[in-house]
């Protein structure tokens, strides 16, 4: 639903941030938090020495602006470690924020007025690992390829880009056409900088997609072997913090109940599983000489979707009364209650947003009373088989989700059972995500799904999932996540202002009324956040802990072996 979003394992790359992931939240609106996950003590490690961490999944390809980089594993294993950035993300108190990154001599700077000036001064000694400086020219031509390429990932904010100018190589001036609340993201988490010396005039793709040797991160991939590992080692020209290890290997390990077994007997180091019931259950039993963090603060977000324009959720008083029906604090206590994580979300920006959401959807408990006085006063009435009935049709509708997700389908038995007791009859058809997201839900075909939408950036956008702009049609060539084909009078106009507006107390005013304005409407449902879950054993030390954004690895230069 963000900007230059990647998709988790199990999700299609390809449609804009989405994917079939899950999540258990720990929004402004909770009243118990889920405890925050703090750095891992630092354990004193050694220079030298290699490990081998398991990866859930293999990235496509490694050129981060075309479309088959949506992998979000290939931005933690092989993107965050060697790609510079103007922005890291790191936790502030309770948040997490853009920060000027190492690449930077100073914080950039923008001119608020209608064609917006931002200013960029890269560190004098910033160089990549061939030893070419890196320059202003580099932030032009990475401007310039996803704003006028082709096959690009996403173009959001880099179209709004009028000029780039350079003058000096350690300066950049870029001039917006118009005000962008975002404009943090750009040269940041999504693409990063690219060499231009490198790359300008050649085949970008044909250099990048397998692996590449240049690097202006602390490590350089040394290979990538498909389908088996890609290795990173310590890039010799990095002007920051050098690596402690010698050598780390990344081992594709798409099976989570292997993945775990090569992390017990001591084969892989660390893992960063999904959480699977398998998982959770395997957490919660104990590993012997393991260290466990769950962080609920992600940018993950789990949700009931309702397609607003097919019957039944064409009726605004239905989709009031399905809300009324649903336990969501149940559910997230039955998937994540042993990790710590028990409240539900109470709107549809993720954890990681949390500053700038409201807590509209807490008035949402369930109250069968309630329901019966809605659907009752909406004209309904319950059959002889206590399902609600109009007009001759009665409120029966099919869920769609991941097939083979246990997870999944434990949420919907779950779903079914709950709406049935408030008078309504779910089915369940689930399929691929290929499928769901290929054509189901961009075409509208579908009445209810189970699927989550992923933050990559600190930055609100919630217009992408649903300002009426962004519902897919023939008319936008597909473009645009509103696949509930939500239309909430007013909506449009307050999210404009959380895109454009560039002052901070401004966006968070017109993003807590959009929360509010969406829960009223009530165009679908928002469940929880999926936490995060990172494993490490005893031979690793040094301060470890998850980036929602960047992933486990983000300081992995920091990471070794314990002495």
């Amino acid at each position: 639903m963000n900007h230059h979003h990647r998709y988790p394992p199990s999700a299609l790359a390809g449609l804009a941030a989405l994917t079939l992931v899950s999540a258990g939240c720990s929004t402004a609106a909770d009243t118990s938090p889920a405890p925050q996950p703090s750095a891992s003590a630092a354990v004193p490690v050694r220079t030298g020495g290699a490990i081998v961490i398991g990866a859930e999944q293999e990235p496509d390809c490694a050129d981060w602006i075309a479309t088959c980089a949506g992998s979000i594993w290939g931005t933690y294993i092989m993107q965050t470690p060697t790609i510079p950035k103007v922005f890291d993300v790191r936790r502030e108190g309770d948040n997490w924020v853009p920060v000027a990154s190492e690449l930077m001599a100073s914080e950039p700077a923008i001119k608020d007025q209608d064609r917006p000036e931002i200013t960029y001064k890269l560190r004098p000694e910033a160089v990549w690992s061939d030893g070419e400086p890196i320059t202003s020219h580099d932030l032009k031509y990475t401007a310039l390829q996803v704003r006028d390429g082709k096959d690009i990932f996403d173009k959001t904010g880099y179209d709004r880009i009028a000029s780039v100018e350079t003058p000096d190589d350690k300066t950049a001036v870029v001039t917006l056409k118009s005000r962008y609340g975002g404009w943090r993201t750009l040269f940041s988490s999504g693409y990063g900088v690219l060499p231009s010396h490198l790359l300008q005039g050649k085949d970008r793709q044909a250099i990048m997609k397998d692996g590449y040797d240049f690097s202006g991160g602390p490590w350089k991939i040394k290979q990538w072997i498909r389908g088996t590992s890609v290795t990173l080692v310590p890039n010799d020209r990095y002007w920051g913090e050098r690596p402690k290890l010698a050598q780390v290997t990344f081992q594709f390990t798409p099976d989570t109940s292997a993945a775990f077994q090569a992390f017990k007997s001591g084969q892989l180091d660390a893992i960063y599983p999904t959480p699977q019931l398998d998982a959770v259950e395997q957490i919660k039993s104990g590993l012997p000489g393991a260290n466990t963090q769950v962080d609920a603060q992600t940018g993950n977000l789990e949700a009931i979707w309702m397609n607003n324009e097919t019957f039944p959720f064409d009726s605004q008083p239905v989709r009031e009364a399905i809300a009324y029906s649903v336990d969501r604090k149940a559910i997230i206590e039955r998937l994540y209650g042993s990790l710590g994580v028990k409240q539900p979300a109470q709107s549809f920006l993720s954890p990681l947003l949390s500053r700038y959401a409201a807590s509209a959807f807490s008035k949402y408990t369930r109250d069968l009373a309630k329901v019966q006085q809605i659907m009752s006063g909406a004209g309904w009435a319950k059959d002889t088989d206590g399902v609600w009935s109009k007009d001759g049709r009665p409120a029966r509708f099919t869920i769609v989700s991941l097939a083979g997700n246990k997870r999944r389908e434990l949420t919907e038995q779950v779903l079914q059972a709950q709406l049935k007791e408030a008078g309504f009859q779910m089915d369940i058809r689930n399929t691929t995500p290929a499928n769901i997201f290929g054509k189901l839900a961009p075409a509208g075909d579908f009445q209810m799904g189970l699927w989550t939408l992923v933050d990559t950036f600190p930055d609100p956008s919630l217009s992408n999932s649903f300002s009426s702009t962004s519902i897919p049609t023939e008319a936008n060539g597909r473009s645009g996540i509103n696949f509930m084909r939500a239309k909430v009078d007013g909506l449009d106009k307050l999210l404009e202002q959380v895109d454009t507006q560039l002052d901070e107390t401004a966006r968070k005013e017109a993003s807590a009324k959009a929360d509010e304005l969406i829960a009223t409407a009530v165009p679908s449902i928002p469940l929880g956040a999926v936490p995060n879950v990172l494993l490490w054993n005893q031979r690793v030390g040094g301060p470890i802990s998850i980036n929602p954004v960047e992933g486990p690895w983000w300081n992995l230069a920091e990471w070794g072996l314990t002495q």
